[in-house]
């Protein structure tokens, strides 16, 4: 057999696997073998370089970074379906659909709306072309770099393929996956992710692939677009061809001929969900037939031949058992409910939940045994949202807070602001649970990047007191960390080479690494780009602070204070001592005047092109302030899908609201100077 014949079967053969794992769920050869047979592929593709394609399957993982994101353009518009969230409204929706269908009518299909990203393919002659995001839902970013690494997306489809076609479907995440990443973050000591999607919009917004493999995608087609020589009759029938192509579809789709077998369905799944290994928020309810959907037409935004059923947030009532007290990096001391017995929301068992501080809790009259009713919001993050008062039988105890704090046994006293008030341990320098947490915030990948430093080896190194301060980290040697529990010496000489990594992140980094009040990443960088040196910063007087746009006095004399007290003072001299790097490079200005130059920018939702940390580093480039919360002198608010509060007080303030659209025509706005 010549190498060419057997790259050829071995192809073949690889792809048939996948197929196998991905669409039947029916693997049919252990993942050692699979890994055999790719490995014997790339070493002849190596042997022999002329022979390499880019539909072979060990071109799914590798690849070089990209620059930026391209703009695909749509063959067909990908619509947006209106929502429905009760009964009546998806039977006045079948109403509508009856009067144009009349008597010759075959029901609806029923799929589990997936919660995640859409997507667009197109291939032709078979070849998977491009992969593009939704973005207005006539262009999007081109993401074929991060999907060809999809083992759920074909390269090539299968059997007799069109001469063109767009497959519409969704990139997800399953909950296991994003159980995975969350217990790196925290072994790294970095923030959790939200949730699935949120995380799987930001994959695909990976630059290299190679970091995009590293978490795991999956893909499942539900429609096409615009095509060439592809026609089938139903929903249900391209379904059935998406997979003769190779594609992953949910295969518990249904046919329902009336909408009462549309609302059991909507019954069923709202109770049966969470035990899918995916998220779903509800159903899409579609017409089958797909020479009725022309008839049905569109608006402007969304056919009327479909509609999505959106599952309200899962509740559960219980009983507030018991507060126990955090210690934040403050010392502020934040309560913590915890519930008897515990209760099952979004797939998961809830005993305990953030009862966010002091004001909160006597605004919610909260007491002692009162039945609560708890939701996950964003089906993620426990929370409390009501007390259940006619369920009191008078035994209920106020919530008492403590006098001392619970680790160090320090004086705990009240703390006010405008807004709201709560309690704190006064032993700012000494508590160890607020060590710990600063050191863990100082150790973050967004601040000074320290790898191998997380919450349980910043707790070792504090209860161990090797880690008094922030600075010791930078004292550390390699004896030390050998003597620990659980350090070997590669672990020791991998947190040490971070370590000494971490002294060239820079003034601004370092300023939101050091836990100073009011001072996060945002702030830090508006402080390094007005004082781009430590020595500027200490030379400023606290009016010269002020000045800062954003800053204001309050902050101006929260920075003052901490660098001219004698911690502070002490702090300074250390990190010269260490030899950190204390100067910040200034952005470069706008080519332009950017129409964002100087303006306060706040962000909020959920967007289609960008994560949270790319627009607002593009709000810097453009000459504007990203900031975290909106007030009157906020200019513009980004709105995305899902926004919340935030929209609400903008509208309420009259901010200038824009959708993600208007934020790229004004930028293309910007006009040479």
């Amino acid at each position: 057999m010549t190498p060419a014949e057997r790259i050829d079967r071995l192809r073949s053969e690889i792809d048939g696997h996948n197929r196998a794992y991905y669409v039947e769920a029916k693997p049919t050869i252990s993942d050692r073998d699979f890994d055999r047979l790719l490995r014997e592929l790339g070493e002849l593709e190596d042997q022999h370089p002329e022979l390499r394609s880019p539909n072979s399957p060990t071109q799914r993982i590798g690849g070089s970074p990209i620059d930026g994101f391209a703009k695909v353009k749509h063959l067909a518009p990908m619509l947006s379906i209106d929502n429905s969230y009760d009964a009546d409204d998806l039977r006045k929706f079948d109403g509508d659909v009856r009067k144009v269908a009349g008597t010759n009518f075959s029901g609806y299909t029923v799929e589990l709306k997936i919660d995640g990203v859409s997507l667009s393919l197109l291939y032709e002659r078979g070849r998977l072309i491009s992969a593009a995001t939704r973005g207005d839902g006539e262009t999007g970013d081109d993401v074929t770099h991060n999907v060809r690494i999809l083992p759920s997306v074909p390269l090539q489809l299968h059997g007799d393929a069109p001469e063109r076609l767009e497959v519409r479907g969704e990139i997800y995440m399953t909950r296991a996956e994003l159980v995975r990443l969350n217990a790196e973050q925290a072994e790294r000591g970095e923030a959790l992710y939200a949730n699935a999607r949120n995380l799987a919009a930001g994959t695909l917004k990976q630059l290299d692939p190679k970091d995009s493999a590293r978490r795991r995608l999956n893909f499942f087609g539900y429609a096409t677009g615009a095509s060439t020589g592809f026609e089938v009759a139903s929903q249900m029938d391209l379904l059935a061809a998406l997979r003769s192509f190779g594609f992953t579809v949910n295969d518990r789709a249904v046919i329902c001929p009336t909408i009462d077998g549309v609302l059991e369905q909507v019954e069923y799944w709202n109770s049966q969900r969470h035990s899918l290994p995916y998220d779903t928020d509800g159903l899409v309810v579609k017409v089958n037939d797909l020479a009725l959907r022309p008839k049905l037409g569109t608006t402007s935004k969304v056919p009327r031949w479909a509609k999505a059923y959106k599952f309200e947030a899962e509740q559960a009532i219980t009983t507030l058992a018991r507060v126990m007290f955090e210690i934040g990096k403050f010392g502020e001391l934040t309560p913590v409910a915890e519930f008897e017995p515990p209760v099952q929301l979004a797939g998961t068992q809830v005993r305990r939940a953030n009862l966010h501080n002091a004001s909160w809790v006597d605004e919610m009259d909260l007491k002692l045994g009162d039945s609560v009713v708890v939701e996950k919001a964003g089906e993620i993050i426990p929370q409390v949202v009501s007390v259940v008062k006619e369920s009191r039988t008078g035994n209920e105890r106020p919530i008492a807070w403590p006098t001392t704090c619970p680790v160090c046994g320090a004086p705990v006293e009240k703390v006010e602001t405008d807004t709201s008030y709560g309690f704190a341990c006064t032993d700012i320098g000494r508590c160890p649970a607020q060590l710990a947490k600063r050191v863990i915030v100082f150790a973050q990948r967004s601040r000074m990047d320290i790898e191998g430093l997380g919450e349980e080896v910043a707790k070792q190194l504090v209860e161990s007191e090797l880690v008094r301060s922030v600075t010791d980290l930078y004292r550390l040697t390699e004896p030390q960390l050998l003597a620990l529990e659980g350090f070997k010496k590669t672990k020791a000489k991998n947190l040490l080479n971070g370590i000494a990594a971490s002294k060239e992140r820079g003034l601004a980094r370092l300023l939101s690494a050091l836990s100073i009040a009011t001072v996060g990443e945002s702030m830090a960088e508006l402080l390094a780009e007005e004082f781009p040196s430590f020595d500027a910063i200490l030379a400023a007087t606290e009016d010269q602070l002020s000045s800062v746009k954003g800053f204001g006095p309050k902050r101006a004399k929260n920075v003052f204070d901490y660098f001219h007290s004698e911690a502070g003072d002490k702090l300074v001299v250390e990190l010269r001592e260490l030899g950190l790097k204390l100067t910040h490079e200034k952005r470069a200005a706008p080519a332009g005047q950017s129409p964002f130059a100087g303006k306060t920018v706040v962000v909020t939702g959920t967007l289609a092109k960008y994560d949270r940390a790319r627009i607002e580093s593009l709000i810097k480039d453009l000459g504007g302030k990203a900031s975290g919360s909106i007030s009157k002198k906020t200019d513009f608010l980004i709105a995305g899908e899902s926004a919340g509060s935030k929209l609400a007080k903008a509208q309420e303030l009259g901010v200038r609201v824009l959708t993600e659209a208007e934020f790229e025509a004004m930028m293309s706005e910007e006009v040479a100077t």
